[in-house]
C-alpha cells in the first residue's frame, strides 16, 4: 500500500521501519479525530523511538489534511499520510471511525480497535506490541 507524506513522499507502508506501529484513520469530518490526534502526539513522544505512530487521512485534500492537523498543533509530530483512494480503510474493513490498528515489529496486526479511545487505552494497547 503506497500512501503520500504531507511532504509529497510517496510511502509505503511495507518498507518503513521495523519498529511497532500505531496507524489510525482520521478525517477532518470526525469530531473523535481531534482529540484522539492529540493523544497519539502525546503517545509518540511518551514512547519515543520505541513506536511510530502513523495517521492515515481518509481521502481529503493535502490543503484540508494540513489545516487540520496544523490547528491541532500536532503536524510534524508523527507522521501524517494521505490516502487518496481510502485504500487503507477498505484494507482493515473498516466501519467506524476512527479505527486504529496496533502492529507489532514483526507486521503483524494484535489489536485492532474500533472507534474513539482515550490517552490510557491507547498507552495500554501500545505496551501490547513494545
Amino acid at each position: 500500500l503506497t500512501l503520500l507524506s504531507h511532504q509529497g513522499e510517496t510511502i509505503s507502508l511495507s518498507e518503513l521501519d521495523g519498529r511497532p506501529k500505531v496507524i489510525n484513520t482520521w478525517a477532518s469530518w470526525c469530531s473523535f479525530c481531534k482529540e484522539e490526534l492529540k493523544n497519539f502526539a502525546l503517545l509518540q513522544e511518551e514512547f519515543g523511538d520505541q513506536i511510530q505512530v502513523i495517521a492515515i487521512n481518509r481521502a481529503e485534500s493535502l490543503k484540508t489534511a494540513n489545516q487540520f492537523s496544523t490547528e491541532l498543533s500536532v503536524e510534524g509530530r508523527f507522521l501524517f499520510l494521505l490516502d487518496p483512494e481510502d485504500s487503507f480503510y477498505k484494507s482493515i474493513d473498516g466501519f467506524s471511525m476512527p479505527e486504529t490498528i496496533f502492529v507489532d515489529s514483526s507486521g503483524k496486526i494484535k489489536i485492532h480497535k474500533r472507534g474513539f479511545m482515550e490517552i490510557e487505552e491507547m498507552r495500554e494497547k501500545t505496551n501490547q506490541i513494545i
